[in-house]
């Protein structure tokens, strides 16, 4: 906890003196992480997705992990608690904003080969998904949850460095490459939540100021930054049995009220329409989509980012769903924590950035001006704007964009804090302190560089560096687990390994002790 405690505390102090040069160091670290790991990450997130569904759909899927009892949670319940890991994190921010980004500006690889009365609708939805759907939910919610719980299961903690078990076994208890594992998976995972932080202190504070009249500056969005931090520590006091799983529940009924609003007073047929091309498109295109290469520029922004921002935030998801998932089959994690979450995800996303373009095609620069002009944080204002009851469905969505992200802190806060002690539950002033941390570094981070979207993006990247090489080995270690106990439980026969030469001794002893004989030889 010293170490990476430190670093986020130093961040948040060279932000706040040297906010000028802090921000030029976190852009240039940012061009030379996309650069050099851009295409590591689209491969190792889509790798996973595949050798996930494998295991998970063949006879493997039925092991069970964490133990033969009955899961401590309700499906309900337990698919909320995992929902809160990502979706909340940019579900209101990004749902608004990225579709109507790629509808405005086609991806580089479809915008000369949009044919078809939507097309350019289905693409743009469907390049959404590819960020935010399989891939995103798979790094963390699959395989590394997997090796988490096996190494959990042996006795080790819930902290990153049990995704090393597999390979280092006892010794990652004490090894320095556990503790760098662990303080490297703590900064990326702040880096993670302290971006999204920021892009929702920019949104409610473009929101607040078209609702109300209030100023759309720095220190109104450090005010909503630091009271959703509020927020979320009160929740985390509480712990995971009441705070968090309380506000996972409003999470889930807010957000459905808000969706099923917008799409009756927009076009619920266009939504379902656009819904399922965009779902064709990307079942046809996704790994097309997924491994791009031939923009740099446009992979930064977009898919570089994503998957650097949704694999930074994967130990820690791991972790998490490991807590919670305890009695369940290798199949229904896979399910709950990848594709459930996922389907939900694009539903989200198609209802309000699909309305959105709805609203875009009936009447063109409805959404896309307040973008042009004002940036992301404009997309999702714009869209309630041009809607009956404004005030009344953009009062619930500042409503729905504040519990989203509380419960994400809440999560994330809970989850560091556990990381950073040795064993048992991390204390009160250990999850307050992160909790706090976070909110800090989010308020100092919006004053770095153009105090935007921008540096952002970069400090989520340049986090993640190092996480893609701690979860590599996930590729064949979570099926290499998951083999184990199916033969443990029975589920397949034990695999027999060839004997050592200590086995092999005594074995060849006895059957020299039991040969004939050698007949005399003759004339003696």
């Amino acid at each position: 906890m010293a170490v990476s405690g430190g670093l986020l505390a130093a961040f948040v102090a060279a932000a706040l003196i040297a906010p000028g040069a802090t921000g030029s160091a976190v852009s240039a670290a940012f061009t030379w992480s996309a650069d050099w790991f851009g295409a590591f990450w689209q491969l190792l997130l889509t790798a996973t997705v595949a050798v996930a569904a494998v295991l998970a759909f063949s006879r493997y899927g039925r092991v069970r992990m964490g133990g033969t009892g009955k899961p401590e949670f309700s499906r309900f319940k337990w698919v909320a608690m995992v929902l809160t890991t990502l979706l909340a994190a940019g579900g209101v921010f990004w749902a608004a904003a990225e579709p109507i980004a790629h509808y405005t500006q086609a991806p580089p690889q479809y915008a000369d080969s949009l044919d078809g009365p939507m097309a350019d609708v289905a693409v743009a939805l469907a390049q959404t998904f590819t960020h935010w759907g399989l891939a995103a939910w798979a790094i963390g919610g699959s395989l590394a949850t997997l090796v988490m719980m096996h190494g959990v299961q042996k006795g080790m903690p819930l902290r990153p460095r049990t995704l090393l078990y597999p390979l280092m076994g006892e010794r990652v208890r004490t090894h320095w490459l556990g503790t760098a594992t662990d303080i490297a998976c703590v900064v990326a995972t702040v880096a993670g939540t302290v971006g999204p932080l920021g892009f929702l202190g920019l949104q409610v504070s473009y929101m607040s100021g078209t609702l109300f009249g209030t100023p759309d500056g720095y220190a109104v969005q450090v005010g909503i930054i630091l009271a959703l931090t509020a927020v979320a520590a009160v929740s985390l006091l509480s712990g995971i049995s009441r705070g968090i799983q309380l506000l996972s529940r409003i999470n889930v009924w807010v957000a459905l009220l808000l969706v099923l609003a917008i799409v009756a007073l927009g076009s619920a047929a266009f939504v379902a329409d656009a819904y399922l091309q965009a779902s064709a498109v990307y079942v046809r295109e996704f790994t097309a989509m997924s491994l791009f290469r031939g923009d740099t520029e446009w992979l930064a922004y977009w898919t570089v980012f994503f998957f650097g921002w949704f694999l930074g935030y994967a130990p820690m998801m791991a972790i998490f769903i490991a807590r919670i998932s305890r009695g369940r089959t290798v199949r229904d994690i896979f399910v709950g924590a990848t594709v459930l979450p996922a389907v939900v995800t694009n539903v989200w996303f198609s209802a309000l950035g699909g309305t959105g373009l709805y609203l875009e095609r009936q009447q063109p620069g409805v959404v896309s001006g307040p973008y042009a002009e004002h940036g992301l944080p404009a997309a999702a204002m714009s869209i309630i704007q041009a809607l009956p009851y404004t005030a009344v469905l953009g009062v619930i969505m500042v409503a729905v964009s504040l519990i989203f992200f509380a419960s994400t802190m809440d999560t994330m806060s809970y989850t560091i804090s556990t990381s950073s002690m040795r064993d048992g539950e991390p204390s009160r002033w250990v999850r307050l302190f992160w909790c706090l941390g976070m909110g800090l570094a989010g308020a100092a981070l919006l004053g770095v560089g153009d105090g935007g979207v921008d540096a952002l993006q970069s400090f989520i990247v340049v986090a993640a560096v190092p996480v893609g090489f701690i979860l590599l080995p996930t590729l064949w270690t979570g099926p290499r687990v998951v083999m184990e106990l199916a033969a443990e439980q029975g589920i397949t026969a034990p695999r027999r390994s060839a004997p050592t030469a200590e086995q092999a001794a005594p074995a060849e002893q006895g059957e020299a002790e039991h040969q004939e004989p050698a007949p005399a030889a003759a004339g003696r």
